[in-house]
């Protein structure tokens, strides 16, 4: 969570769009509780549909010429895919579109989520002692959530030839299957009991991303590293490799642009673990 944008003109803007997205989607919208993303570029609020029902809007702002594709349709195409996933993922209940001095507006009321995040950032900081029963049915969503037909893309192999050799320093391997992947599993990004939160840039992936991805935002809880594994047993295999190997990258790509410094030292111990393995 960031705070409220430093120019008063930007929040203005956005609490003005907020309230008329509330009108048009009849919700009341509060501002206890609510969550700015970065730059101000969105707008999250706990709100009440007119049938007394809690809710969560989320106003996003973009230019006008880019508000279109994976990220801008994460969440209309999720729900249209995969519903609510069994009760794992926040029901999308009306949308809200508006341009304005260039500027388009997406206001996207979902089913409020009263279960606070494992973590306030990516990164976990602690143990969070989730039962046998959160990961199974962590397991069983994202099997689910993999089998689903898309034509979304989450990772490109251009991206993977590119910053695999750079950042792991070996060849981008072969990915042998290719799955339907959330593709932001992180730990600010699920609750217990389970629902998995933020859909923008959901699509296809290697075999075994999410479970890598969760991996890498738990290199500094080893117990809870060790879990990810587990539960995830195509890392670790040949099978495994593409997916772990772009995530390593990618981590290692925020790094290099100087976020998430604090995994940098696990990250470089992972990728000469790829390295290792890809020269078996």
């Amino acid at each position: 969570m960031y705070s409220p944008p430093s120019d008063p003109a930007v929040e203005q803007r956005m609490r003005a769009h907020q309230q008329r997205a509330a009108q048009a989607l009849a919700v009341d919208v509060w501002t206890e509780g609510e969550f700015w993303g970065w730059a101000g570029r969105t707008l999250g609020a706990p709100a009440r549909t007119a049938a007394g029902e809690p809710a969560w809007l989320r106003l996003v702002a973009e230019r006008a010429d880019k508000a279109t594709g994976k990220l801008w349709d994460g969440a209309v195409t999720a729900q249209q895919a995969l519903g609510d996933l069994d009760g794992h993922r926040p029901a999308l209940l009306g949308v809200h579109d508006e341009v304005e001095d260039g500027t388009a507006y997406r206001a996207e009321l979902s089913a409020r989520v009263s279960e606070p995040v494992l973590s306030d950032t990516p990164i976990l900081q602690h143990d969070p002692a989730l039962p046998d029963s959160w990961w199974t049915d962590l397991t069983h969503a994202l099997g689910k959530l993999s089998a689903a037909a898309t034509d979304r893309v989450a990772v490109r192999t251009q991206y993977m030839d590119r910053a695999i050799p750079q950042f792991v320093g070996i060849p981008a391997p072969a990915a042998p299957c290719w799955r339907t992947a959330h593709a932001d599993l992180h730990w600010a990004n699920l609750t217990n009991p389970l629902r998995m939160l933020d859909w923008e840039g959901w699509g296809s992936a290697p075999a075994g991303f999410d479970g890598a991805m969760l991996y890498a935002y738990s290199l500094l809880q080893p117990t809870t590293a060790a879990r990810v594994r587990a539960a995830f047993p195509v890392l670790g295999s040949p099978a495994g490799l593409a997916a772990e190997a772009t995530v390593c990258a990618m981590l290692l790509q925020t790094v290099d642009r100087g976020d998430n410094l604090v995994l940098t030292d696990q990250l470089q111990e992972w990728a000469a673990d790829l390295r290792r393995r890809a020269s078996e």
